[in-house]
């Protein structure tokens, strides 16, 4: 039997950074390293393996009918709303209740938590702000749209509306921080939901208008390396939609600052897409949302954000790796906060960890009987939850493992194609050629599955050797490109589980097993393969 491999935990990743002695009560955090992200729990890199429970799902009579699916998926993250006019119907007076309740649940489940706070922006509007915000207009104000009338969304320029939200966002914090603040139930927090406007490119109040014509800010010429001047002068017809960026980015960040600064989890804002190829004009989608277009706007404007996160509804190929690509930068730790619930979203779970995504987190995971169909299934039981949990059952075992080689660079991964069936990955020592609906013998070119659920993840483990998973795929090593006449060998391969960090060796493959490529089914196989030259 080899040894561990999780030396690398054992304070050699970040070992500036991180304390041996002090994980156990270290509050989880993002880290950073050569523009790739980890987020680490209780001094460990952490894998979220998430499904978010419908927005109404968020109340105590309901959770019994939540934790059958989060058990059934095998995640180990639950993503529940928590919304301001829940906790502060009345204005001073502060009820957390459900989050008790919620918490208490997690730990029976041995599930963590991302609370989801609905306040100033659930889906660009203002439903789960308290009555007495979004009845008082004139305290609270809406948008504006050009031609005089009100949009439902609030305004980013209501100062009232603001430090109402923020406050309740504190009194949030410090309660949670009370509960939680040595258990870590709760390892992140997202800071409002969906924001922006649809209707409009901007907010035409006279604060708006003021705005447009003021200094852009330093840290936004920064990030986009433009020369100083007016919203108008600097970003020309892309001003209106810029500049409100700024504005909703720019509160979103103080009512996370300050809930930080009473308990300092990591924190996140999500995004509702605009279409990546085809976006159409601002107001067809949510200006002012942290679109693909704006981040570099947003992640100056929101520096207490920990990151920016998609919400990926797009069920085809090209659209959902686009928005992955888009949102993993160097700046930006990738996150899929939200995706569909239908059979076709479970395979992307492996392209997005080959992005380096610190998670994945299928939106309306329980048995409330409710769809959000045409975006997700038609309907949520155990034949709708099955792909997803296989994936889940395949990957929890490794999850601290590919956390931490992934903030390395040392973790790829693909996704079946919609149209195309079979794929290249550079390994840089090596390369990947993946196959999908190969028969096991013979060298029949790949047709494709199906239904579209193969996948494959490979994480390098040392000098020539890797670990290598997935399902419905056939994977064959090549030469690094430029040495295709080098001659090499599968010098070992290895079927085993990992336990606590711990390789446990099953079974080695050889003859039909590797002569044909490493073929993945609907099983669950986990391989260790060691390449060699002569």
């Amino acid at each position: 039997m080899r040894p561990p491999l999780f030396r690398y935990l054992a304070c050699t990743l970040f070992a500036a950074a991180l304390s041996c002695a002090a994980r156990a009560t270290e509050a989880p955090r993002i880290v950073d390293r050569d523009g790739r992200h980890a987020l680490m729990v209780d001094g460990k890199p952490f894998l979220v393996l998430g499904a978010q429970v419908n927005n109404s799902s968020g109340w105590p009579q309901m959770l019994p009918q939540v934790w059958p699916a989060i058990d059934a998926l095998h995640a180990n993250t639950v993503q529940v709303p928590i919304s301001w006019g829940q906790i502060e119907a009345k204005q001073g007076q502060f009820d957390f209740s459900f989050l008790d309740t919620l918490l208490t649940q997690a730990r029976e489940h041995n599930v963590r938590v991302v609370l989801l706070w609905f306040a100033t922006w659930k889906n660009n509007g203002p439903s789960y702000a308290p009555a007495w915000v979004k009845l008082d207009n004139r305290r609270y104000p809406r948008v504006v749209k050009k031609d005089g009338s009100t949009l439902n969304s609030l305004s980013p320029f209501g100062s009232a509306t603001l430090e109402a939200d923020r406050s309740a966002f504190v009194a949030l914090m410090t309660h949670l921080r009370k509960i939680d603040g040595d258990r870590h139930t709760v390892i992140m927090v997202q800071v409002e939901n969906e924001s922006g406007s649809y209707g409009t490119d901007r907010d035409y109040s006279a604060a708006g208008d003021q705005l447009l014509q003021s200094p852009v800010p330093a840290a936004v010429l920064q990030k986009t390396g433009k020369a100083a001047g007016s919203w108008s002068q600097v970003f020309g017809k892309d001003a209106a939609e810029y500049s409100f960026a700024w504005a909703v980015a720019h509160y979103i960040g103080e009512v996370a600052a300050a809930g930080k600064a009473v308990y300092d989890l990591p924190m996140y804002a999500n995004a509702a897409l605009r279409d990546p190829f085809h976006p159409g004009p601002p107001g067809s989608y949510s200006s002012g949302g942290p679109t693909d277009n704006v981040l570099g706007i947003w992640r100056a404007a929101a520096p207490s954000l920990d990151f920016v996160a998609p919400d990926i509804y797009l069920r085809e190929y090209p659209k959902y790796t686009a928005v992955l690509g888009r949102y993993r930068r160097d700046d930006n730790a990738l996150f899929v906060a939200e995706t569909g619930n239908d059979t076709a979203y479970a395979r992307y779970v492996f392209a997005a960890l080959g992005q380096q995504s610190i998670g994945f987190s299928p939106f309306g995971m329980d048995y409330t009987r409710y769809s959000n169909w045409p975006l997700g299934a038609k309907t949520i039981d155990a034949d709708t939850i099955k792909p997803f949990a296989a994936n889940y059952e395949l990957l929890a075992p490794l999850g601290s493992l590919i956390a931490g080689l992934s903030v390395e660079g040392k973790v790829w991964g693909a996704s079946e194609p919609d149209s195309i069936h079979e794929q290249t990955l550079d390994l840089g020592d090596w390369r990947v050629h993946i196959g999908y609906g190969q028969p096991q013998f013979g060298m029949d070119p790949p047709k494709g599955n199906e239904q579209k659920l193969g996948g494959v993840l490979i994480a390098q483990l040392g000098k020539n050797e890797y670990l290598v998973t997935g399902y419905h795929a056939r994977v064959d090593f090549m030469p690094a490109k430029g040495r295709d006449g080098v001659r090499f060998l599968l010098e070992r391969v290895e079927e085993g589980r990992y336990e606590n960090g711990q390789w446990h060796f099953i079974r080695e493959w050889n003859g039909d097993q590797t002569d044909y490529g490493l073929n993945f089914t609907s099983q669950p196989q986990v391989l260790r393969v060691t390449l060699a030259t002569y």
